[in-house]
């Protein structure tokens, strides 16, 4: 599946919601896990500004990859963002979007409080 790298180093970026785990199945309300490594998964929204740009993001996280409190508004770094297109149909309409996926989310404002 295509990847695009997704750079963060001058983006704004803080946390519009705490962390909440991904489900697969609404229904059954069954955790949705990293095919790969096996890791349960979390999703988190975040607020990304660039150049006068502000867009609220949701972006998937296996839940390792979760670190500090992220409470509305808290500063976070991004590692490895990548945005993936995706298509699907289902009842006979296609929907199409972006999934933004990262290694990591990490709250910058432990850093903020240790350097003063």
């Amino acid at each position: 599946m295509r990847q695009i790298p997704v750079d963060t180093a001058s983006a704004s970026i803080m946390a519009a919601q705490p962390a909440q785990p991904k489900v697969k199945d609404r229904r059954t309300g069954e955790r949705a896990m990293d095919a790969e490594t096996g890791a349960a998964l979390m999703t988190v929204d975040v607020m990304f500004a660039k150049d006068g740009n502000a867009e609220v993001l949701t972006i998937t996280v296996p839940e390792t990859g979760i670190s500090g409190e992220l409470v509305m508004g808290t500063p976070v770094a991004i590692t490895g963002l990548v945005a993936r297109p995706w298509e699907n149909e289902f009842n006979g309409q296609k929907r199409h979007g972006i999934a933004f996926r990262a290694v990591a989310v990490t709250s910058l404002a432990d850093a903020g409080a240790k350097a003063a």
